[in-house]
């Protein structure tokens, strides 16, 4: 066995453990910035980059008929346009809506696809920190449009108070009504993305790793099963490839339900 796949193979069984990585700048172990810049951080970094160089590339001289990458960032932006926000929000809304909720699910979707690109192989998403930044951002957007709207006191009304509800049952709504619309909703935006980028990246790891442990064995029966579980690995990341797509999806398409939710008269 070569010393790579014994070092790999060392690693298993997988844990909380494998989603932490050493601080690039391990010499500097005794400043502030020990744990600060971190591959999981450069891949936040990598993919913000590339979507700002990606966008200026692609407009840098728009055309009538567009080249290629024009054409990719135009479907891109059209395809959140119109079936997200202006579907969801109408045409008015959504149009002004329609930059941000873009920007969001490339940024969603390139941080998700790191979790299969060799090398990096792990999303800044399996670290609960990521999802819940955007989800704050999503939770502020929400609130203060729904305040521009409707001012404080109406929106919190239009929040906590179902149409329609009986008095008598308003005691026991309002803090239920609360805690799902203000505290919850971005809190569960959060985990979702979260858990399943962490699932994702904890799946490959036992069958790759597993593989190699199996190899490792000295037993040959177990070293057959061990094509096996890499065969499942590679499986596995083409079935990741789907869920990268749908959580950048279901995370953005949320985002505009919680716009609409804010902006509608009554929920």
């Amino acid at each position: 066995m070569t010393d790579s796949a014994m070092v790999l193979a060392s690693e298993f069984p997988p844990g909380v453990d494998s989603f932490d990585y050493r601080d690039w700048f391990t010499g500097l172990s005794d400043t502030a910035l020990t744990n600060v810049f971190t591959t999981v951080t450069f891949g936040v970094w990598l993919a913000a980059a590339v979507l700002i160089v990606f966008f200026l590339w692609a407009y840098r001289k728009p055309r009538l008929v567009p080249t290629r990458m024009q054409w990719m960032a135009e479907s891109a932006y059209g395809v959140v346009r119109n079936s997200i926000s202006v579907d969801i929000l109408g045409k008015e809304v959504g149009v002004r809506f329609a930059p941000y909720l873009t920007t969001l699910f490339m940024f969603v979707l390139l941080t998700n696809f790191l979790a299969i690109v060799p090398v990096m192989q792990i999303s800044p998403n399996s670290h609960i920190a990521f999802p819940a930044v955007l989800a704050i951002i999503t939770w502020v957007i929400y609130v203060s449009v729904g305040i521009r709207k409707h001012g404080l006191g109406q929106f919190l009304k239009i929040t906590v108070i179902p149409p329609g509800a009986p008095a008598f049952i308003l005691p026991l709504l309002i803090p239920l009504e609360f805690l799902q619309n203000l505290v919850l909703r971005p809190l569960t935006l959060a985990l979702r993305l979260f858990a399943n980028m962490f699932a994702g990246h904890l799946i490959l790891l036992v069958f790759i790793l597993g593989g190699f442990a199996m190899l490792e064995s000295g037993n040959v029966f177990i070293q057959g099963l061990s094509f096996v579980s890499m065969l499942m690995g590679i499986g596995l990341t083409l079935f990741e490839l789907i869920v990268i797509v749908l959580q950048a999806y279901v995370f953005t398409l949320l985002t505009t339900l919680y716009i609409q939710g804010s902006l509608a008269d009554e929920h």
